[in-house]
């Protein structure tokens, strides 16, 4: 399952957590805040009978009005175990969108 995520997003939710602020230049970049982030809001752990496997991040870039207008958007892929089942792979998502719904 993938979702996406806006870098502002992830620069306020860092800057949240850590009291730092970060730049986002590459894919490396939002790999290690994503990482941090998991880690931090403890859903790692809270959600480790599941064994996330990885979370994969991409991203491209989305323009608002102009080629110089653009907002740098990260699609993330949690990767789960097979047996995991659609509801847990749902709950896991969902309550990491909801952090960043409140950043």
């Amino acid at each position: 399952m993938k979702i996406k995520v806006e870098s502002e997003k992830i620069i306020k939710a860092v800057k949240k957590l850590d009291e730092i602020e970060i730049v986002l230049e590459n894919l490396e970049d939002a790999k290690e805040a994503i990482n941090l982030i998991l880690n931090r809001t403890g859903l790692l752990q809270k959600y480790e009978d599941l064994k996330i496997k990885d979370v994969k991040v991409t991203s491209y870039q989305k323009y608002d009005t102009t080629a110089v207008d653009y907002k740098m958007i990260f699609l993330l892929e949690f990767m789960f175990e097979e047996k995991v089942s659609l509801e847990r792979k749902v709950a896991v998502i969902k309550e990491f969108q909801e952090f960043f719904g409140k950043v």
